[in-house]
């Protein structure tokens, strides 16, 4: 439950939840309550029916500063060095899959997931918001993979779903120079879809976009990710075929229906509210 998590809070309204990351370190960088607790809380909001879109953002002045390295160096210290070097290497393996996990967990849940954006976005903050669907800041935002300044390679996701979005050349150059970008290199290479003046714009816009989500017939939406997951690394053909799947059983569901008939009546559909679970 929400009340439990160190590093997370979480509240809905109408259809739509809001997940803020609170730190505890500085910059809501992200320690090891962190990494345990986000994969929790994205199957807890993955099972909320009532669920139909999700913003994540940072508390305070920064969406995230990314690694909490005071908080995880002890850990990784741990596993550095000493003679059993094959059951190091095993245990260093194993931490990275699991602080994947959490972001895994938000690219394949059937919500649409929206990063807002505020102020540093570093590190695991960008391959946090590569997992989102969709990313919007504020003009004081700023972006780094600053992954090479600590001689790692990103590892949790950034330069698997970067590309796809900013394309192969401006994820090297980002994972390559370990630079600081700005907002408006942000929305020229698409890393996010708008620039908002300020952060409470920001967070007045993402709820916006996510009401707007909230408002359609949620397997519809849950439809489209789908497709559109499926489709990263597949033929135009195959993708082809899979929403032909997806759409003759979603062809015969009541939010068709639905939809059908108020569009014939002239108002509003009233699709269910409760998010269906199609796969």
């Amino acid at each position: 439950m929400a009340e439990s998590y160190k590093s997370l809070s979480y509240e809905t309204s109408n259809g739509v939840l809001t997940l803020t990351l609170l730190g505890p370190g500085k910059g809501n960088a992200m320690g090891p309550d962190f990494w345990a607790e986000l994969p929790l809380a994205i199957d807890e909001i993955t099972a909320m029916d009532d669920v139909r879109a999700v913003i994540v953002r940072g508390s305070g002045n920064h969406f995230s500063y990314g690694l909490d390295l005071p908080q995880m160096m002890p850990k990784l210290g741990a596993m550095v060095g000493g003679n059993q070097m094959a059951d190091r290497r095993r245990e260093l393996m194993d931490m990275i899959r699991q602080m994947q996990l959490g972001f895994q967990k938000m690219h394949e849940s059937p919500k649409p997931f929206i990063a807002a954006i505020h102020g540093w976005c570093i590190g695991g903050g960008v391959n946090m918001i590569s997992a989102a669907d969709i990313r919007l800041c504020s003009a004081d935002a700023k972006f780094s993979l600053r992954e090479a300044k600590l001689a790692i390679t990103p590892d949790i996701g950034g330069l698997q779903w970067l590309p796809h979005i900013v394309g192969e050349g401006i994820t090297r150059e980002m994972a390559f120079t370990a630079a600081d970008y700005d907002a408006a290199f942000a929305l020229r290479t698409g890393l996010v879809n708008h620039v908002l003046d300020t952060p409470e714009a920001l967070f007045a816009k993402a709820n916006d976009i996510a009401q707007q989500i909230a408002d359609n017939a949620a397997l519809a939406v849950q439809g489209a990710k789908s497709v559109l997951n499926y489709g990263l690394d597949k033929s135009i053909e195959a993708g082809l075929q899979y929403v032909a799947v997806w759409n003759s059983s979603q062809l015969q569901s009541p939010d068709f229906s639905e939809a059908m008939q108020a569009t014939a009546e002239r108002r509003q559909a009233a699709f269910n509210k409760k998010l269906n679970r199609g796969y």
